[in-house]
């Protein structure tokens, strides 16, 4: 501990003990804990306790009849604990008896300050940490510890019994022997006395007819076999197992959430799994004990796991299956030609928990959809995967929601009369549809698939966050139809819909929801992307009014939708598909957009379009789209100059993503190109560097770069500096350059930032030659500035010093210029 600390502890020491003065926040009582934590770890607590008495003085104060504050007392209780961690630290603590008094039935438990939810969990978190040694275990028998951690798991406070059954875990994995003891003997009394408790009171609990004591053990031991891999646990689930199997004949099974936990927790345990310990039976009971809604979870377990037999999996994914085979029986559809739904379709079980409410069906529906499309991406996903028969599952169900389908059966039209325009299982049938894209499928139940999207995106009863994802279900259909070899164009099938769906697309723009209009734009912009130099797409989109109407949504009242309209605009004009605007004011539609988008980058009063705009302009320049190629450097000045003035700290960083593209161009670095990108005549500079600079500096790049480097946003700091590196780097090792760091004005721009550095930016730095430019780069001290930026802001103020004077400033110990402000 260093010297300024320990002279300030006993003053801090007495302000904790005094229940008089006002007292710290739980964030600076946490800070200091942390402090303590790191010196012991670091060090000897015994030698802490020796050198700082009042730390010892401290915890003795803690047990005198007063009122004493309850996080004061939880803090008190957690330092005990890291200080006894050690156990020579633990031995000096008992010789005054401390710990029984702090941890016993004379310390806090038996007094009014139990009571405080704080204290019980300051006193759990205590033992947690002082139990790490053998002395400890005997410390925790004796003093009854072991019979309050049992109450503690019944607390009112959710938080206080977690940490109670935690403890418990903790307390049986430190008193059983480890790998290298070997097994223990499976007789109860050759156990270690704190393990036989533990295990005694959760096989009691197992027994137990409450399912909250059931709920309690089955935790334990799901924590237990999750962070304890060795031989005791296997011994320990052989005497378990039985009692476990045994709620599976109870009905209703208790407590099913946690037991799926346990079995799971189990099987991926490397030495139960591998064992024969009738793990496997155990699991094929239980998913045919608990309901489809209980099994799904465990099924879906199963089947992640790497090593399974066969027949179990094959159960699992059946009862996953369930659900979508009773809605295909349902709906009298035929379940598939892969026979994976035959033998499942007529479960009875499944129809009974489907039907009888909406929120029962509902939620089973969307659970069984997530869990499948968890599922299909993983390399241990069932094989042969049933593609087909849920494809016509995930249709058959957004046909019931959107009423479409016309179920002959009574209990298709239950299902269909439960499900009518249910958003839930609209929105997961199509996030699963879209994961079915990945696949491929009979051209017939593509057909339907294509055609049920085109109906969600035409519907007005469609919600805006079913139309998003039937746009996003839409764009991965797409992008999964098929292609001719060599050809990157959309199919036939699929350029016929996209002619039904850009009417539709049209409409969707124009809708008085911002979402769905947003939605919209993205979805354009997507396409755009990938299909915009395609000719079948190119002739279907520019006969559409689509392009028209992107461009009149840059001026729509929404800021989120008038980011995407730049995003998709700046899209459609780097594939040369924006339509001239009519009238002598615009005599060129890109030129227009070009002047369209600055005026949005200087007038626009909310930052995401702008922001929308620098990307747009960066990713321009990156391609060398035409209107920049024409006339880069004007185009880089007037951009650099308006972003640079811009209060929004992403629109400047963008600012300098752009100058850092420029910088590269101007350099020689190569680029990429887009398709209606104009190559320039010259790919490299070849002159001096002074010649190479000079486009840099009749830009201002560099007075932007310099502002920025002392900008009050980290972020722009932190890009500009590593800009400024770059650059230095790549002109450290030309001497064609001579550089005149004894030139007045070198001084005074160095004079100019020394002022921007101390807030004062009023003055700009005027034309820079590459010389100055250079000598400035060479003079300023970038890798340190970088240091300090990568630093938190709070890394002097996070010092234990500074906490320690924090705290005795707040009740006035300190003068207030002896602490620190944050």
């Amino acid at each position: 501990m260093d010297p300024e600390c320990s002279q300030l502890l006993p003053a801090l020491c007495a302000v904790l003990a005094d229940p008089r003065q006002p007292m710290a926040d739980d964030t600076c009582l946490e800070k200091l804990l942390d402090w303590f934590k790191t010196i012991t770890e670091a060090g000897s607590s015994l030698l802490l306790l020796q050198g700082n008495p009042c730390l010892v003085e401290l915890l003795c104060h803690m047990l005198k009849p007063q009122d004493l504050s309850s996080r004061v007392l939880a803090f008190s209780l957690r330092l005990a604990g890291v200080l006894a961690a050690q156990e020579d630290c633990f031995q000096y603590l008992q010789q005054g008896e401390l710990l029984p008094k702090l941890f016993g039935e004379a310390g806090p438990l038996g007094g009014a300050a139990w009571t405080s939810p704080t204290v019980r969990s300051g006193w759990i978190q205590g033992l947690r940490s002082l139990a790490q040694h053998p002395s400890a275990l005997h410390f925790l028998a004796d003093c009854g510890a072991v019979d309050t951690i049992f109450s503690l798991q019944e607390d009112s406070s959710l938080f206080v019994a977690s940490a109670a059954g935690q403890l418990l875990v903790h307390i049986l994995g430190l008193s059983m022997p480890g790998p290298a003891g070997g097994p223990p003997s499976l007789q109860a009394g050759d156990w270690p006395a704190c393990a036989q408790k533990i295990v005694g009171h959760i096989e009691e609990s197992l027994r137990a007819t409450a399912t909250p004591q059931i709920t309690q053990a089955l935790n334990v031991l799901t924590t237990t076999f999750g962070h304890c891999h060795d031989p005791w646990t296997q011994v320990l689930w052989v005497r378990l197992s039985p009692l476990v199997a045994g709620l599976l004949e109870k009905d209703p099974v208790p407590a099913a959430h946690s037991l799926v936990d346990l079995l799971l927790s189990v099987a991926r345990s490397p030495g139960l799994s591998s064992s024969s310990c009738g793990l496997w039976e155990t699991l094929a009971r239980t998913l045919s004990h608990l309901s489809p809604t209980q099994a799904g979870p465990l099924a879906l377990g199963i089947l992640k796991l790497q090593d399974c037999p066969q027949a179990l999996r094959a159960q699992a994914f059946a009862v996953l299956l369930q659900p979508l085979a009773c809605v295909l029986k349902a709906t009298a559809q035929d379940p598939g030609p892969s026979g994976v739904l035959d033998g499942i379709v007529g479960d009875s079980m499944t129809a009974d928990m489907l039907l009888p409410s909406k929120a029962a069906c509902v939620g089973l529906l969307c659970r069984t959809l997530a869990h499948l499309e968890l599922l299909l991406p993983l390399p241990q996903r069932p094989c042969p995967w049933p593609q087909a028969p849920l494809l016509g599952a995930a249709v058959t169900l957004l046909q019931l929601c959107g009423g479409s389908a016309r179920p002959t059966s009574d209990a298709g039209r239950h299902l269909c009369g439960l499900l009518l325009g249910c958003v839930r299982v609209q929105r997961a049938a199509l996030d699963f549809l879209g994961t079915l894209s990945e696949g491929t499928g009979p051209r017939e139940l593509v057909t339907q698939v294509f055609a049920v999207l085109l109906e969600y995106l035409r519907s007005p009863d469609s919600s805006p966050t079913v139309l998003k994802k039937a746009f996003q279900a839409t764009f991965r259909w797409l992008l999964s139809s098929p292609k001719t070899p060599g050809c990157w164009d959309l199919d036939p099938h699929a350029l016929l819909f996209l002619r039904d769906l850009l009417p539709v697309l049209q409409k969707r723009l124009c809708s008085p929801c911002w979402e769905v209009r947003d939605s919209g734009l993205e979805f354009l912009t997507q396409m755009t992307r990938h299909w915009g130099g395609q000719a079948g797409f190119r002739h279907a989109l520019l006969a559409s009014e689509v392009p028209k109407l992107t461009e009149q949504l840059l001026r729509d009242p929404e800021s989120y939708v008038r980011a995407s309209a730049v995003t998709a605009m700046g899209q459609l004009s780097s594939q040369g598909l924006c339509v001239p605007a009519a009238g002598p004011e615009h005599p060129g539609g890109q030129q227009s957009l070009l002047a369209e988008l600055l005026h949005i980058l200087s007038t626009d009063s909310e930052g995401f379009p702008r922001r929308a705009v620098m990307q747009v302009f960066t990713q321009w320049l990156r391609d060398s789209h035409a209107d920049v190629a024409g006339d880069t450097e004007q185009f880089v000045a007037g951009v650099l100059q308006v972003a640079s003035q811009d209060l929004d700290w992403e629109v400047r960083a963008q600012g300098l993503e752009l100058a850092l593209v420029f910088l590269e161009q101007t350099l020689g670095q190569p680029r990429s190109h887009c398709p209606c990108a104009v190559t320039p005549a010259v790919a490299a500079p070849v002159g001096p560097l002074a010649q190479a600079l000079q486009p840099l500096c009749r830009v201002r790049l560099f007075e932007f770069a310099f502002r920025a480097l002392f900008d009050c946003d980290r972020p722009v700091a932190q890009k500009s500096c590593d800009l400024l590196l770059f650059l230095r780097a790549k002109t450290a090792s030309s001497g064609s350059l001579q550089e005149s760091r004894s030139s007045p004005h070198v001084a005074s721009v160095e004079a100019a930032l020394q002022r921007w550095q101390a807030g004062d930016q009023a003055q700009p730095l005027g034309d820079l030659e590459p010389e100055v430019v250079l000598a400035v780069l060479r003079s300023l001290d970038l890798e340190g500035l970088q240091g300090a930026l990568a630093e938190s802001s709070d890394h002097v103020e996070k010092s234990p010093q500074s906490l320690l004077q924090d705290m005795l400033a707040t009740v006035g110990v300190l003068g207030g210029n002896e602490a620190d402000c944050y």
